[in-house]
């Protein structure tokens, strides 16, 4: 299959839809983006790379951070950390307060915001001052990329905006399921939310949960084969927030995206995936990342299902 010649038939084919969906303007910062932007990448098990579009360029790769960070914590805690977030979709807005309200400060999955905070209070609690530093590290170890850092002016917009985000962890401390000081726990949050990667990190920092949480190009074992069948099935069913169930029925693919205009997927034992294109849909998914996903599978064939 020539995912090349696929690849530039679906950068053809997506064009009519970049003038859809908005950025996300409830953060100043990524206001900052030229909305026309898209890449996408393909990184096979066997180091063959395949881009189109601006592959090289940074983005901020916000709720993609959730699937390192729900690694990390699962890799430390195992079934426990489950007593502390859920795996189940939540069907709400990512950012809903309601659940998490009536559910006892319980965060439905680690993939909407509530949850995502939930596993950064646990690898605090693990990890200390040295937590931002150690999902760093991973994140570099995974895609095999030393030069990944985060974005200072994302990262302090987030903090002077974040509201809903203060919200939720208050009301989670007051269910005494934050264990950590609260802005400490925010900061790195908001932190993790503001590393910079491109399309082709991220497809590679992807690869090990398409292998059985083997990085296939260095034989390295970063999760347990059963972990990574945990982490994979979570991205299918909650990975897209409100949105999920509609994602699995278009593309067939265990992904994760965040409102910085990223999506990641992966095609177990062949390949991961990463599209970037900044403007979003009412769920705060990429619009035409999306599409591009849904015509790559149809093309292909590429689908769980």
């Amino acid at each position: 299959m020539n995912y090349q010649n696929i690849l530039e038939e679906i950068q053809e084919e997506i064009k009519p839809f970049l003038e859809e969906g908005a950025l996300a303007d409830y953060i100043p910062a990524l206001e900052n983006v030229n909305g026309n932007d898209f890449a996408m990448s393909i990184i096979t098990l066997n180091g063959e790379e395949f881009h189109i579009g601006c592959s090289d360029k940074n983005f901020s790769i916000q709720s993609i951070s959730k699937v390192f960070t729900f690694t990390l914590a699962l890799q430390n805690y195992g079934r426990k950390l489950y007593e502390r977030v859920g795996h189940e979709p939540s069907g709400d807005p990512f950012n809903s307060l309601v659940q998490l309200e009536y559910e006892n400060g319980i965060p439905r999955n680690p993939f909407i915001n509530a949850g995502a905070i939930v596993t950064t209070d646990r690898l605090i609690s693990i990890y200390k001052d040295n937590t931002f530093h150690e999902v760093l590290k991973f994140i570099k170890n995974a895609s095999n990329y030393n030069t990944i850092g985060y974005d200072e002016e994302i990262f302090k917009s987030e903090l002077s905006h974040g509201f809903m985000n203060l919200a939720l962890i208050n009301m989670m401390k007051s269910f005494k399921n934050i264990d950590n000081e609260t802005n400490r726990v925010i900061e790195t949050y908001f932190k993790q939310c503001s590393i910079l990667m491109t399309t082709k990190q991220l497809a590679h920092a992807m690869l090990f949960l398409a292998n059985h949480g083997v990085n296939p190009l260095t034989n390295e074992v970063l999760v347990s084969e059963s972990k990574a069948k945990r982490i994979n099935s979570v991205m299918l069913t909650c990975g897209h927030y409100d949105a999920s169930g509609d994602f699995a029925y278009r593309v067939g693919l265990p992904g994760k995206s965040g409102v910085g205009g990223g999506i990641v997927a992966i095609v177990p034992k062949k390949m991961a995936i990463c599209v970037y294109s900044p403007k979003l849909n009412k769920q705060g998914n990429s619009l035409v990342g999306t599409k591009a996903l849904e015509l790559f599978t149809t093309k292909t064939g590429l689908s769980i299902f």
